[in-house]
């Protein structure tokens, strides 16, 4: 197993964390040097926290183990896609690199909605890897709405 799938399957374990407290399955976790400064889960329903994405979690501890909101040298891995917010703390943070596992067609703001993750106009890139444990991210968000879904329905009267 190579470094990028070993802390992504740290990620995916903060997601299935997630999951259990019924909330998206969305895991991230920061690097530096071989050494966790911080990971996170979704918990915006948990804390009434609109801001508590996994990535936002997860640097907001970092930003405490470490004693300043920069975190350089870093590597953020994340189960899915960073959304417009993420993506803008990701940049302020200057993290250096970001690997996410699979893509998010709808609010991406890595690749697939906006780049803002290597937008040149900004005075700070990061290098993006992504499809790191890609089939396993992309199923267990699947199953997560595809329950939701089927606890929405109305059930049959007898």
């Amino acid at each position: 197993m190579d470094q990028d799938e070993y802390w992504m399957r740290q990620a995916l374990a903060m997601a299935r964390r997630a999951e259990q407290s019924g909330e998206v399955p969305v895991g991230a976790v920061l690097v530096a040097e071989a050494q966790v400064l911080g990971a996170g889960y979704n918990r915006v329903i948990q804390d009434a926290d609109p801001t508590a994405h996994a990535e936002i979690v997860a640097m907001r501890q970092a930003a405490r183990r470490v004693g300043n909101y920069r975190l350089p040298g870093t590597t953020l891995y994340v189960t899915l896609e960073p959304c417009s917010m993420c993506a803008g703390a990701i940049v302020l943070a200057r993290i250096q690199r970001v690997v996410f596992a699979t893509h998010d067609p709808r609010t991406g703001a890595a690749v697939s909605l906006f780049r803002i993750l290597d937008d040149e106009r900004l005075n700070h890139r990061c290098e993006l890897t992504t499809g790191v444990c890609q089939a396993e991210a992309a199923g267990m968000l699947r199953a997560f709405f595809r329950r939701k879904r089927t606890a929405k329905r109305p059930k049959p009267m007898s």
